[in-house]
């Protein structure tokens, strides 16, 4: 029987150890077919987020994570399970079921920005956060942190302990941190008529921020998409 695989070198030596005859050649062709590289398995990216993540107020096409699914093509699955309002209570609470239907292999969580706007305590902001890290790391995903920043009217010491959940549960857990997702972006210009949200036009720069800490969680034997997202 003529082998429908190329045989050389190491492979040869591995067909001749498993003998001669139909049953060897079966052996072999059954060895080379395990010994073949893996195909890439498209990653799942899991976005945990906001309003800001959410496309609040603009079409749900023009928001950076249906540009980041544009930039990723089809190589990897972004499942978007952001919710306009969401706080990190809500996120925490939701996270478990996600987690079990998604199994996602990266998880964005971009929250927080609610609990700054109302105020509430960035000591159970961060223990909130810490769940859903631990959370995710137990499903076996790895983390980005996808940080915020309140308008500076809210005070000095407020802003100063808000911006240090992030890099306080990024060093604790070792777990790559944006320290502000609107970097870049003219808080002037390309806000919302609310003075929250950013505007499709914003939205580019804000995946260009997500992708720059993104990129390198990526599976670099998977192809993707390099260009720009107009």
């Amino acid at each position: 029987m003529v082998s429908v695989f190329p045989v050389t070198g190491a492979k040869r030596t591995l067909c001749a150890a498993l003998g001669r005859g139909m049953g060897g050649t079966l052996l072999c062709a059954f060895a080379l077919l395990m010994a073949l590289p893996a195909a890439a398995r498209a990653e799942t990216v899991l976005v945990m987020g906001d309003s800001l993540s959410a496309a609040y107020g603009i079409d749900q096409q023009a928001g950076w994570v249906n540009l980041l699914k544009q930039r990723l093509d089809d190589e990897h699955e972004v499942i978007n399970a952001s919710i306009s309002g969401e706080t990190t209570s809500g996120g925490a609470a939701r996270l478990p079921d996600i987690l079990d239907q998604h199994d996602p292999d990266i998880v964005l969580i971009e929250l927080g920005g609610n609990d700054g706007l109302r105020g509430l305590s960035p000591q159970q902001m961060q223990v909130n956060l810490a769940k859903m890290i631990e959370r995710s790391e137990t499903s076996g995903a790895e983390v980005l942190l996808l940080g915020i920043e309140v308008p500076p009217n809210y005070g000095a010491s407020y802003a100063s302990a808000f911006r240090g959940v992030f890099s306080q549960l990024a060093e604790e857990y070792e777990v790559p941190l944006l320290p502000f997702l609107l970097e870049g972006v003219d808080l002037s210009t390309m806000l919302q008529g609310d003075g929250i949200h950013p505007t499709a036009e914003a939205q580019p720069i804000i995946l260009d921020n997500v992708w720059s800490a993104l990129a390198p969680m990526l599976d670099p034997q998977a192809s993707v998409a390099p260009q720009q997202n107009p």
